[in-house]
Formats: C-alpha cells, sequence, structure tokens
C-alpha cells in the first residue's frame, strides 16, 4: 500500500513539473514572439516616419531648416541691443510658433533678397534708365528689410489693443470671484478660462508658471514684461505691492477695476472728440468740391 502511494506521489509530483517546465517553455516562446513583433513594429514606424518626413512640404523640410541656419549666422553679427529689441516684439506678439529672433532676422534677410531680385527683373523688363533703376531697386530692398518687422509691430499693436479693451472685464470678474471666496490663484485661473483672446492666454500663462513652483510677484513681472499696456503695468505693480505689504487683495482690485473703468471712459470721450477733426479731411477733400461745382458750376456756366 505505502509503495502505490509512494508511486502516485512521484506520478503527481512528475505531472505538475512537467506542467510547470511547459508554461516556462511556452512563456519564453510568447516573449520571443513579443520581441520580434517590436523589432518589426520598429522597422515599420521607421519606415512610417521617413515616409512623413518626405510627405512633408518643402517649406518646413528645406526651407525653414536654411533659414535658421542663416539666422544663426547673422546673430553672431547682430548687436544684442537688436536681439532684446526683436525678442521683446515677438513677446508682445504673442511669441508665434517656431519663431524666435534668428528666424526673425532670417525672414528679413529672405524678404530683402526677394524684393531686391523682384525690382531688379521689373526693371529690366519696363527698360527704365539708370536714374529711376537706382533709386527704385533701393528703395524696393529697405522696404524688404523691413517688412518682416512691421508686420510683427502690427500683429503687436493689435494684440495689446485686444487686452487693453477686454483688461477692464477681466478685472472686474476678478474682483468678484475674490470677494466671493477664491483664493487669487483660484480667480486668476477662472478669469483665464472665461476670457478670450491674448488675456485670458496671459492670464493662463501666469497659471501655468505659479503652478511650476515660481513666486506670484515674479509671475505678474513677466506677465508685465511680455505686454506694453498701461494699465495692466499699473495693475502688476498694485498687486506686486499688496503682495509685499500684505494689503486685502479684494481691496486693490475692487479700486484697480473701478479706475480702469474710468479710463475705458475717458478714451471712449477722447475718441468722440476726435471724430471732427478726422471727418474735416474727406469733407474737404471729396464733398466740398462736389458741393461746388452743383452749386456755382451753372452760375459760372451762364456768366
Amino acid at each position: 500500500m505505502q509503495e502505490i502511494t509512494l508511486g502516485l506521489a512521484a506520478a503527481f509530483v512528475a505531472a505538475v513539473t512537467l506542467v510547470l517546465v511547459g508554461h516556462a517553455v511556452v512563456a519564453e516562446r510568447r516573449q520571443v514572439h513579443r520581441s520580434l513583433r517590436s523589432i518589426r513594429t520598429i522597422d515599420l514606424a521607421g519606415a512610417d516616419l521617413r515616409a512623413s518626413q518626405l510627405a512633408a512640404p518643402m517649406a518646413s523640410r528645406v526651407l525653414m531648416p536654411g533659414m535658421l541656419r542663416v539666422g544663426r549666422g547673422l546673430r553672431r553679427f547682430t548687436p544684442g541691443s537688436v536681439l532684446t529689441r526683436l525678442d521683446h516684439q515677438l513677446q508682445t506678439a504673442g511669441s508665434p510658433a517656431g519663431w524666435d529672433a534668428e528666424r526673425f532676422l532670417a525672414a528679413k534677410v529672405v524678404s530683402l533678397a526677394g524684393l531686391f531680385v523682384g525690382s531688379i527683373a521689373i526693371t529690366s523688363m519696363l527698360q527704365l534708365g539708370a536714374t529711376r533703376t537706382v533709386p527704385i531697386i533701393g528703395f524696393a530692398t529697405a522696404v524688404g528689410y523691413y517688412v518682416p518687422e512691421w508686420v510683427i509691430r502690427s500683429q503687436s499693436e493689435k494684440r495689446q489693443a485686444l487686452i487693453q479693451r477686454h483688461l477692464p472685464d477681466a478685472l472686474d470678474l476678478l474682483s468678484i470671484t475674490v470677494e466671493a471666496g477664491l483664493g487669487f490663484d483660484a480667480a486668476v485661473q477662472r478669469v483665464s478660462r472665461q476670457i478670450e483672446g491674448p488675456l485670458g492666454q496671459e492670464f493662463h500663462r501666469v497659471v501655468q508658471e505659479m503652478q511650476l513652483g515660481k513666486s506670484r510677484a515674479d509671475a505678474l513681472r513677466d506677465l508685465s514684461e511680455r505686454t506694453t499696456v498701461p494699465e495692466l503695468r499699473s495693475f502688476v505693480l498694485a498687486m506686486v505691492q499688496a503682495d509685499i505689504f500684505g494689503i486685502p487683495i479684494a481691496h486693490v482690485l475692487k479700486v484697480q477695476a473701478d479706475e480702469l473703468r474710468m479710463k475705458r471712459r475717458q478714451r471712449a470721450e477722447e475718441k468722440a472728440q476726435k471724430i471732427p477733426v478726422k471727418i474735416l479731411g474727406p469733407l474737404l477733400i471729396g464733398i466740398f468740391p462736389a458741393l461746388m461745382i452743383t452749386i456755382i458750376g451753372p452760375g459760372a456756366i451762364q456768366i
């Protein structure tokens, strides 16, 4: 009886061992197959990546890297004050994606070369004399050099005007949320979700900088440096002083909101007072001559 029991136990142990060994072999084979599939996927992904790169337009594959190299070369010969000014203009314009001072310099050179070649081609087709060709080429070259800067300056002015327009409403909402019991950081985050446009983007960036560990004063100072709106800078200065001296933020926000509403009303009144002066030019140029012709014309003919 004991021999039969030992035999059954040995058979059970052998069967369990065989099952474990078979499971280990199968698991190893599965792991090998997974590794092979992953290598195959990597190869296919590399092929797809190459195909996607070749499918990209030539401007992004050739022109943009070329412009970046040109910009790096020009950066060495450009004064630091010019680079600082260009960086500030790009910041006030919203920091367009993929653009920095180097690419901006390269864009100026490309624009200069384009208008230079174009002016030479046009003057040669029109067969103008040397006295006319040289000034036209010089004027076109100067315009080509400054065109990118005019474009980015125009975009910056439009963006700052939108910030100035939406700032009083944003401060009203910020004052209401703080008086309702929210903290300043939470109130700024809520305002960044409610206010659309550049001002909402700037407030959202302030919130992100504070979440990354930057102090409130430093984040607000960076906001002031990225804009040229005097009202926003005065608001930042008041908030930084309130944070330093421990003044209640709700009171400061209420005072700032009232002041901005008053300034907005004063700007509207100023624009309304300028309208008669601006209308005077079109009246003198377009309407008065026509009135003079229709009124005095028949009498002058009879005389």
